[in-house]
């Protein structure tokens, strides 16, 4: 199958400016890794620019192989940066942020698949930064409860964790390890656990799906509570990756978000430069904790 021709609105400007350099110079010098850049995000000098990263923890090699992500993979990767938490606190402090997005690679050769290093990342990162808001984006521990809990109980104000795609093309599109009956069971479990937090998760679109298959999923995630959803255009990485099946309209992105706000979702961006890490998002959702915590 050949791509279809890359449509105008997901032209984006090449990534400049003083603050992108800080921040890319930063990462680099303490060996930190940024989803923005292993991920190849298209909105990085927009974010970067406008002070917001995301941060991936453990290393930039995961032990699964996604076909839709570009991040490197091995069976084994490098042992874990026991100084990451206390480099990625000050990082996060001198960045001076308000609100921060966090997440990691898989580490399924790890023991706890590196569930007490996120945790100890968020602790060093809330305790440098008492004012900052922390959404972490979390793994699937392969379902065990147990480890999505020590994460938990580091009390992120977001946890967040993603089904990708709609479930006929799971198979297809995540790691044989990953399942779509198991992550809405991850986002399930933080709900039943802490109905204080607030979840969220992502969907790629333009991979094969239908809109009655958005739908589904869309229906799916609210049924298991989860607050927020983002729904983004699948680019691909690399030669070696799934191919896009179709580049989606603006205008079905602005339907599928109206269809989210009536099943009751707090929030859900949409669009084709949407990711699950999105400024518009973030902002709404640090304004909707902000408020609720002086009115509670």
């Amino acid at each position: 199958m050949t791509h279809p021709p890359k449509p105008r609105w997901l032209k984006v400007p090449f990534p400049s400016g003083e603050k992108y350099n800080w921040i890319s110079h930063r990462a680099k010098d303490l060996q930190l890794s940024t989803v923005c850049q292993e991920a190849r995000c298209p909105n990085i000098g927009e974010c970067w620019n406008g002070g917001t990263a995301t941060f991936m923890l453990m290393g930039d090699t995961c032990t699964r192989g996604c076909r839709f992500c570009s991040v490197k993979t091995a069976r084994r990767p490098t042992s874990l940066d026991l100084e990451e938490p206390r480099k990625l606190a000050e990082t996060i402090h001198q960045m001076d942020l308000n609100y921060v997005v966090i997440t990691s690679v898989n580490r399924d050769e790890l023991e706890d698949q590196g569930a007490r290093h996120i945790a100890a990342c968020l602790r060093a990162v809330r305790l440098k930064n008492p004012r900052i808001l922390v959404e972490m984006l979390i793994p699937d521990f392969q379902g065990d409860q147990s480890l999505v809990k020590l994460v938990m109980n580091a009390n992120p104000h977001v946890l967040a964790h993603n089904v990708e795609t709609v479930e006929r093309l799971t198979p297809k599109v995540r790691d044989p390890r990953a399942g779509y009956q198991q992550s809405l069971e991850v986002l399930a479990y933080i709900k039943a656990q802490r109905p204080d937090l607030y979840t969220k998760s992502s969907l790629m679109l333009g991979l094969g799906e239908t809109r009655d298959e958005v739908i589904q999923a869309m229906e799916d995630l609210r049924q298991n509570d989860v607050s927020f959803l983002t729904l983004g255009q699948y680019l691909q990485p690399d030669p070696s990756k799934l191919k896009v099946f179709r580049y989606v309209h603006p205008d079905e992105f602005q339907e599928f978000a109206e269809i989210g706000d009536t099943m009751g979702f707090d929030y859900v961006a949409s669009g084709p430069l949407v990711r699950s890490s999105y400024r518009a998002a973030e902002f709404y959702i640090e304004h909707k904790i902000r408020t609720e915590s002086k009115t509670a």
